[in-house]
């Protein structure tokens, strides 16, 4: 249904990078499931009344905090696709990853409310009444919920959308819910025994897992993670692709939305280069990311001596110290200079985290390895975190 909707409303449907695109796909799945969600919370919310079961009634009321959530989500693709202004240079794609977190809340809070009304009916349970027609009701509720499962996980890969994947983690939680608000009734109808309670309770930390790990979803790029591998990599590539540029370091890469992205870094040329010529190149390449990545780009450039063989030396040594240290040590942006005779050696020491060692117990062995080649040198190191 939402292929045939998306192909009737959504113009170039099949060009899911497209942020036009995405927003129709995002508001089309949220009023889908505002229409689909409502529908099963009026049929819930009956069959539980007459039935006077706790478990139904409460999974009528996760559905409509689902309908609650969807509109949370159109709301966090409107505010999305709005363009760039002087107070959000960078757009307002984070929205999404908000509206995200305020799905999982919405969540996490339903499961809490249940649990509540769950322990409340363990202590003072009531008779159930079974009939077909909650089996019915049940039945069709695991059904749609289902169909709402597939949909927002595949258009939620399509489009790398967090409030979507969200969606589908909760509506797979649902289909649990009602399968066991389902036992429920067929427990007291074969045996006359009364679990409704413990069912209900069951239910809200099914829900409750599902909004906590939503909001993990959405919360992670707001703080700052780490970019996807396949996209360093590929920067990584197209700027060696250029003869010139003899390596690349402090690659970042800033998340301000789905497919919005700052990228900087430093890139490596030979110090025969005159300035013009490695700002030219610089922007040659800068130009690139950005066609191919719709990214604003920054290069800073680093002049190397390919051709100092003192400057070669004391790399090695360095090297040597950093590998002792950790195996995925690196160095880079080395610099040996003079400056009023006094010759003056600076890097940068690229180092994983964690490490036990302190950063200046790793300049004090640095230092002292330097000094025993030559104590001539003054040298300038700065540690430097390896994120890629």
């Amino acid at each position: 249904m939402i292929g045939l909707l998306a192909k009737a409303f959504i113009k170039d449907y099949k060009n899911y990078c497209n942020p036009d695109v995405r927003t129709g796909y995002g508001i089309l799945t949220g009023v889908t499931g505002i229409v689909l969600n409502f529908l099963l919370f009026a049929g819930k919310l009956a069959a539980g009344i007459f039935a006077s079961s706790v478990s139904l009634v409460a999974d009528a009321f996760n559905n409509l905090s689902d309908a609650g959530s969807s509109i949370v989500s159109i709301a966090g693709y409107r505010i999305a696709a709005m363009p760039a202004d002087s107070e959000h240079p960078y757009g307002h794609g984070r929205a999404e990853y908000i509206a995200g977190f305020v799905v999982s809340s919405l969540i996490i809070l339903t499961a809490f409310e249940i649990g509540k009304e769950s322990v409340e009916k363990i202590l003072s349970p009531s008779e159930l009444s079974v009939s077909a027609l909650s089996f019915v009701v049940l039945g069709v509720s695991i059904f749609v919920k289902l169909y709402m499962f597939i949909y927002n996980r595949k258009y939620g890969k399509l489009i790398n959308s967090e409030p979507m994947k969200a969606t589908s983690i909760d509506s797979l939680s649902d289909c649990i819910a009602t399968l066991s608000a389902a036992a429920a009734f067929a427990v007291y109808a074969l045996w006359n025994i009364n679990i409704d309670g413990y069912i209900g309770l069951f239910i809200a930390l099914v829900i409750l897992k599902a909004g906590i790990d939503a909001a993990k979803s959405s919360v992670t790029p707001l703080l700052g993670q780490k970019a996807d591998d396949e996209l360093i990599a590929g920067i990584r590539s197209d700027v060696l692709a250029h003869s010139e540029v003899i390596g690349i370091h402090d690659l970042a890469v800033h998340n301000y939305g789905v497919n919005r992205y700052v990228i900087s870094l430093h890139a490596e040329l030979p110090s025969s280069l005159t300035f013009t010529e490695a700002h030219d190149l610089a922007d040659i390449i800068e130009n690139e990311l950005h066609r191919k990545y719709s990214a604003s780009v920054i290069i800073h450039t680093d002049p190397v001596d390919a051709d100092n063989s003192e400057a070669d030396k004391c790399r090695n040594i360095v090297l040597s110290v950093l590998k002792e240290i950790d195996s995925g040590a690196d160095i880079h942006d080395l610099r040996l200079t003079e400056r009023s005779g006094q010759m003056y050696l600076a890097f940068d020491a690229e180092v994983p985290f964690g490490l036990k060692i302190s950063d200046e117990e790793i300049k004090k062995r640095l230092t002292d390895k330097i000094s025993e080649y030559d104590s001539s040198l003054t040298t300038s190191i700065f540690i430097d975190k390896k994120v890629y």
